[in-house]
């Protein structure tokens, strides 16, 4: 995994912030104070098969994000509550007129006994499209998450995007991962064996459960066809275990991170 820290572009495109507060509804279920879509992204309440949880479903209003657009989600989860989110569609990168880059910015913040499952689709850096994607989670002690993040270069049949996405969470005031990468034209090495090799789709799971920090389950390659992809189950440093593939095209990834939740799962409750 190769990291390279670029610049975002000047200020241009479309500027759009959603935001989404859960909290306790006092009944043994989670309420939606604010809910507020912008832009791109519409917000829609739906229904959970979790129960006591909160679903929200993140709509495109429109092609985005452009070339120069730079789009911010917001989710805060206090206390308590339990907030499902995902996404209706894929998210496709695409190039805008003056070939400025994109910015995608995501903030996550979850108290204590709370529970968010951010489960977005995937998210596809189309030919000619440059964008820079952040995404900052902060875990009061207690807190669980499960977070998927999957990025695929390029549809079926194009060349790739460029795509720059960084990963932050911290639990409890310490950082559990930091990591950060960049693929496409112009990365050094991204298509070499040290990063994407002949793949070119990679996933990422990961799940925060407080058990974790004494009971965590062992380092295990998970069984695949290396034709089709790999992936690895890795403990992290913290009551965290972190599920990471490489395959070559997005549905092949998920299969790799389901199985790899699946294994997980009896640990996590």
């Amino acid at each position: 995994m190769t990291t390279v820290a670029l610049p975002c572009a000047a200020p241009s495109g479309v500027r759009a912030t959603a935001r989404i507060v859960a909290t306790p509804d006092g009944r043994g279920g989670t309420a939606l104070p604010v809910l507020d879509g912008a832009g791109p992204l519409a917000l829609r309440r739906t229904r959970s098969a979790r129960p006591g949880a909160a679903q929200v479903t993140v709509v495109g209003a429109m092609s985005a994000p452009l070339g120069g657009d730079h789009l911010s989600l917001r989710a805060r989860v206090l206390p308590g509550a339990r907030l499902t989110v995902g996404s209706a569609a894929a998210t496709v990168s695409l190039p805008g007129r003056n070939g400025a880059r994109a910015g995608y910015d995501v903030r996550l913040t979850v108290g204590a006994g709370a529970e968010l499952r951010w489960l977005p689709e995937p998210l596809i850096a189309a030919a000619g499209s440059d964008l820079a994607m952040t995404t900052r989670v902060e875990l009061a002690e207690g807190a669980r998450l499960v977070l998927r993040e999957e990025l695929v270069l390029g549809r079926a049949g194009e060349q790739p995007g460029r795509l720059a996405s960084r990963l932050t969470v911290r639990g409890g005031g310490r950082t559990l991962l930091d990591q950060e990468i960049a693929v496409g034209p112009g990365a050094p090495g991204w298509s070499g064996p040290a990063v994407l090799d002949r793949y070119r789709a990679m996933g990422q799971l990961l799940v925060v459960e407080p058990r974790f920090e004494e009971h965590a389950p062992p380092a295990a390659a998970l069984p695949s066809d290396p034709a089709e992809g790999e992936a690895l189950l890795t403990p992290l440093a913290g009551p965290a275990v972190l599920v990471t593939a490489l395959a070559r095209d997005a549905l092949t990834a998920r299969r790799l991170l389901d199985a790899g939740h699946a294994a997980v799962a009896p640990s996590a409750g």
